[in-house]
């Protein structure tokens, strides 16, 4: 299982020195390193976005999901994504379950002009370690935990494997 963590800043610029340290700690293994995104509202209310994720490998499927995510919790498209008729059964899996309401709506409220968050995906046995480490950045935390059933839908969905 995995857990789905949004870290959530009252300024513009301490979620991308935080993704500095989630950075870090990919390094040791706590983090996976393709799976760390920074989205920032600027005071015009503007969403800016950068991930980690690379071109090769399982780097194209993070980028995918941060670009879903990114769409569905502030309508945004995000990464060139492109709108096609999957997308819609993407986005119902990814509602109905993996991520929970009170998540997507906590996170929208955190998310003001002005403001900036950090989210991550941490394996289970990890997110704890990874919260204490970027404690020294402050801000506010809020979790989803995604379910083995929720990670392989999510997975498939992503790798091609979403039925109309």
């Amino acid at each position: 299982m995995s857990t789905l963590v949004a870290i959530g800043y009252p300024d513009e610029t301490t979620a991308t020195a935080a993704s500095l340290e989630a950075d870090r700690l990919s390094k040791d293994l706590i983090i996976q390193p393709d799976a760390i995104a920074v989205i920032i509202r600027d005071r015009e209310g503007k969403f800016h976005v950068t991930t980690n994720h690379h071109a090769v490998g399982g780097g194209t499927t993070w980028g995918m999901f941060w670009g879903l995510l990114f769409g569905m919790l502030f309508f945004i498209p995000v990464l060139g994504m492109a709108i096609g008729a999957g997308l819609g059964a993407l986005t119902g899996k990814l509602t109905k379950n993996a991520i929970s309401k009170e998540f997507q709506d906590r996170i929208r409220d955190e998310l003001q002009p002005g403001t900036s968050a950090l989210f991550l995906v941490v394996e289970a046995v990890t997110p704890d370690k990874a919260v204490e480490a970027l404690s020294k950045y402050g801000g506010t935390v809020i979790k989803s935990s995604l379910s083995k059933q929720a990670e392989a839908d999510l997975q498939e969905a992503l790798h091609g494997g979403v039925q109309q």
